[in-house]
């Protein structure tokens, strides 16, 4: 059974950082993604971003959404225990709901996408304001 659990959301001024964790288990996919996304307020989930990972081999590759480049940077374990996203200049628009995601996919590509995901966790809240 995959489990995803996040936590290190909390709230911050414009400008300040957080790192959010994801504590991952279960994963029995082949090639998937594990990702980040996130629902503001009155608004539709979308992907912040994610990381494409082969099952049998240590390769894997980050993907972003235009909002987060250069400001966020998505990180895992070297085991793939656990998924983490680094927050820096945080911004108001950034304020969301933040949930960790897996499913799979042969493509990065797909990371960026909600449909990609099967298994998602409780989410953790951010909020970014003066």
């Amino acid at each position: 059974q995959v489990r995803l659990v996040e936590s290190g959301g909390g709230s911050v001024q414009p400008g300040g950082s957080l790192k959010l964790s994801c504590d991952i288990s279960g994963i029995w996919y082949l090639n998937y993604c594990m990702g980040w996304l996130r629902r503001p307020p009155e608004q539709e989930r979308v992907a912040v971003a994610g990381v494409y990972n082969q099952f049998t081999s240590t390769y894997w590759h980050p993907v972003y959404a235009d909002s987060a480049k250069g400001r966020f940077t998505v990180s895992q374990e070297d085991d793939k225990s656990a998924l983490y996203l680094q927050m820096n200049n945080l911004k108001p628009e950034d304020t969301a709901m933040y949930y960790c995601a897996a499913g799979p996919t042969d493509t990065a590509g797909r990371c960026l996408l909600t449909t990609a995901y099967d298994y998602w966790g409780q989410g953790t809240q951010v909020t970014v304001s003066s």
